[in-house]
């Protein structure tokens, strides 16, 4: 086996209503000054309620920063950076979109280290420490949560990356009930977005693909496969929500340490030049990049294909069987193969060609 490396957050919290518990859960960890980072619409709604009083009744002083934005920028991570250290914060708790906890994990480090982001942009240049930190995701889709990766606007059509695991969190905190209320486009983008990492995580020409991360991304694809339909249409079913927010955490898993590539690559300037949601870009491309590299990759996409889409494992199995029984009636070529061929035989063949 070739060697790798693997990180991801040391703790993950999976429970309906966890949220509502984060003092209890991490308040010790985070200290008595904490700096909460959401956006507006969450706190408009009240997702973040329970949270706040949960860390106030544990004895924290909150610094709210709900100022985030999608795509957020250089001028909102200093601001909440500066809402931080005005009020000499001790932790920070990143709470919502992939936006929300970007901005959470740089800020941190920025808190914790006092260190120029200048020196912090690429991949292992962040040197920490960075302050205690806390991740509850309210989207099933980026995986930030468990990725040692911040990705911030920098101008109108270039994105830039701090990617080092001196940023991945202490906790990722799980709580279906956050994303009950997701509005149907939303579910579907953030869903796709998820599909992504894995799909990219398991093919992925990195060096450091790895049996881990490829295993991750198989489960992840099931889970998000089997339930992303029903978390659309049904969107009050807290199981599949929680199938959804599970998915996406193991697919953050999987391409935190096995890269995702030109499915990425490509949908990044689609969303800066056209504002366009992350999710939706990479599901525009998706298609176009899997035929692109299918004459290189086509295998192993076959052998992930089931897993995203479980009506066509069943339908793969039932129609291997029906083709190796309807092989049997060849007779008359058969005997003329050098070797005998069984139907047992015709269906191992028919399962390796698919």
């Amino acid at each position: 086996m070739q060697g790798f490396t693997f990180n991801t957050t040391p703790s993950v919290v999976f429970r309906d209503g966890a949220a509502a518990d984060l003092g209890a859960i991490a308040g010790a960890r985070l200290g008595p000054r904490v700096l909460f980072v959401t956006d507006p619409g969450l706190r408009k709604l009240g997702l973040c309620d329970g949270a706040i009083a949960s860390l106030e009744a544990a004895g924290a002083e909150v610094t709210l920063y709900d100022r985030i934005e999608p795509d957020p920028t250089l001028a909102i991570l200093d601001e909440a950076t500066e809402a931080g250290r005005a009020a000499a914060v001790t932790g920070v708790v990143g709470f919502g979109g992939g936006s929300s906890l970007d901005i959470a994990k740089v800020a941190a480090l920025l808190l914790g280290s006092g260190e120029p982001l200048d020196e912090a942009w690429g991949v292992g240049n962040a040197r920490g420490p960075r302050l205690p930190l806390v991740l509850v995701p309210t989207t099933a889709g980026t995986g930030s949560e468990v990725t040692p990766v911040s990705i911030l606007t920098v101008s109108a059509v270039e994105k830039r990356g701090v990617s080092s695991p001196v940023i991945l969190p202490d906790l990722a905190l799980l709580d279906p009930s956050l994303t009950v209320g997701l509005p149907g486009a939303i579910t579907a983008a953030t869903g796709v977005d998820a599909m992504v990492h894995a799909i990219e995580a398991y093919a992925s020409a990195s060096p450091n693909n790895n049996p881990q991360s490829r295993m991750l991304a198989r489960e992840a694809l099931r889970l998000l496969g089997a339930n992303i339909e029903t978390a659309y249409t049904t969107p009050g079913d807290v199981a599949a929500r929680g199938a959804m927010l599970y998915g996406s955490m193991l697919a953050g898993q999987a391409f935190a340490n096995s890269p995702v590539a030109a499915v990425h690559a490509l949908a990044y300037p689609i969303g800066s030049g056209f504002h366009i949601p992350h999710g939706l870009s990479n599901a525009l491309v998706l298609p176009h990049v899997l035929r692109f590299n299918a004459p290189e990759a086509h295998a192993t996409y076959a052998e992930i294909a089931p897993d995203a889409f479980p009506a066509l494992a069943e339908t793969a199995d039932s129609a291997l069987e029906g083709m190796a029984r309807d092989a049997m009636l060849q007779q008359r070529l058969l005997v003329n193969n050098p070797r005998p061929v069984t139907e047992a035989d015709a269906l191992a063949i028919y399962r390796a060609a698919w």
